[in-house]
């Protein structure tokens, strides 16, 4: 007889999400609170995650033909003073280093928020002729931006991020390539691997990014109904390149600015995972996401049934899963398939000496849910195709929500009782304006995105047509 152990206690999500979400992330052992109030220490699991994340992106980045770099984590103050909205936007998030070495610097430096600034130093030095360009880089790194009501993987004073900055010879190619960004790169692997149906849209100007001429977003309903940013693609036209004189010798023998972009997404997916899939008994991993794909569980220390987990875990690898054999039998059984459950890994085969008499394993479904004794033979047949549909399962589960949980209103004030209810509300955005996202943000709802009546997103703020959606936000 299986030994199950009672499940750990987590908040119920109904009861109060937010406790919910931190539960999560304890017992499923993501994450610490870092020493430094708003800091994070990021868990073995809880980094394979971004491990994964990664590299599913980085794929793609790469894919889109732009290259990783490194950039210093220290930029002169100066540097960031140089283009004026830019740093009237961050001023408040910075942290400046006054002191190195036991001595007073010259000029005080600036804790990385973000690379406009730095990389376009360099830009200019690089870019010289209209042969330089397309100049496409991206850096894997970490930013600090001191925030004042931290949230882990959320909002916290430093996190991990990937930022793309490119440089373009006519505004029509950044405009292109920015979009590419937003949809080949950042829409396909968060719908595809994240099993997310994001929002893509532009953001309103009081949303833009600080320094930008437009910023395309990407929207996520999460459990609660508030909607998380997944993710930025932004224009920077060609403020940044006047600042640092960014110029390319054109083909006509003409000093041109270049056109540019920039791009990121950071360790907030984690916690956007975590808010979209998970349920009262933990995570739910995608499976094209997951490290672990599946755990083959020794039930008892049996020579016999460990010589067989072994063997199972080795035919999964071989069919092409992402698994990992669980022989800790001086641990109880309950403990550890709990301890999976919380982990959210799609697949647990669990394997004791009645099964190996029957020829069995008890293969158990953590996102699908229910639980099914499967021939032994059977299974690296059996585990890719169910993952592939555990896969379409939560993609179409975080569609149906966001479509149930979206309405359509014609007032501000009907898109504020929606936001306030946990729902989105959609609004044409000639009936409310500035004035009404003013209005909506005195009760702590936000205009997310712009979108077009289609889905697509809009070439200009005031396109016909056009639709806002609103929500409260993370």
């Amino acid at each position: 007889m299986r030994d199950m152990a009672k499940a750990p206690v987590l908040t119920p999500r109904a009861d109060d999400f937010p406790r919910w979400y931190q539960d999560v992330i304890s017992k499923a052992e993501l994450a610490d609170n870092g020493p430094v109030r708003g800091t994070m220490v990021i868990r073995p699991y809880g980094y394979g995650l971004w491990e994964r994340m990664q590299r599913e992106m980085d794929a793609r980045i790469k894919a889109a033909g732009a290259d990783n770099a490194y950039f210093p984590l220290f930029i002169p103050q100066s540097y960031l003073t140089r283009e004026a909205e830019h740093v009237e936007g961050f001023a408040p998030e910075l942290a400046v280093v006054t002191h190195g070495g036991g001595k007073e610097l010259e000029e005080p430096v600036v804790v990385r928020p973000t690379s406009e600034t730095i990389i376009n130093d360099y830009f200019s030095k690089w870019v010289q002729s209209y042969r330089d360009l397309p100049l496409l880089i991206n850096q894997w790194a970490n930013v600090v931006r001191w925030e004042m009501r931290p949230r882990v993987f959320l909002r916290t004073s430093e996190f991990l991020w990937q930022e793309g900055h490119t440089a373009h010879a006519t505004y029509e190619d950044a405009r292109d390539y920015a979009a590419r960004i937003h949809r080949e790169v950042y829409a396909d692997f968060m719908v595809n691997v994240l099993a997310m149906d994001v929002v893509l849209g532009r953001k309103t100007p009081r949303e833009r990014f600080a320094g930008a001429i437009n910023t395309l977003t990407l929207e996520g309903m999460m459990g609660d109904g508030k909607a998380l940013q997944m993710g930025t693609s932004h224009e920077l036209g060609q403020n940044f390149a006047k600042a640092f004189d960014t110029r390319y010798l054109s083909k006509d023998g003409e000093r041109e600015l270049v056109w540019q972009t920039s791009w990121g997404t950071s360790t907030r997916m984690v916690g956007g995972l975590i808010m979209t899939h998970g349920d009262d008994n933990g995570l739910r991993v995608p499976p094209r996401l997951a490290p672990v794909q599946a755990v083959v569980l020794a039930i008892k220390g049996d020579e016999a049934v460990l010589a067989r987990v072994r063997e199972v875990g080795e035919k999964l690898a071989a069919a092409g899963v992402r698994v990992k054999v669980d022989d800790r039998t001086d641990t109880p059984f309950g403990r550890r398939a709990v301890d999976w459950e919380l982990k959210g890994v799609p697949l647990r085969v669990e394997i004791g000496p009645r099964d190996l008499e029957n020829g069995t394993a008890m293969l158990v479904r953590r996102i699908a849910g229910g639980k099914e004794p499967v021939a032994l033979d059977a299974l690296p047949g059996l585990c890719p195709k169910l993952l592939e549909e555990d896969q379409a399962l939560l993609l179409r589960q975080s569609r149906e929500r966001r479509e149930s949980r979206t309405v359509e209103v014609r007032t501000t004030a009907e898109a504020a009782e929606a936001a306030a209810a946990g729902n989105w509300a959609r609004i044409p955005w000639a009936d409310l304006g500035p004035e009404g996202e003013a209005a909506l943000a005195e009760q702590a709802a936000t205009v997310r995105c712009l979108v077009a009546e289609d889905g697509s997103v809009p070439r200009a703020d005031d396109a016909p047509g056009t639709v806002a959606v609103v929500a409260r936000a993370y």
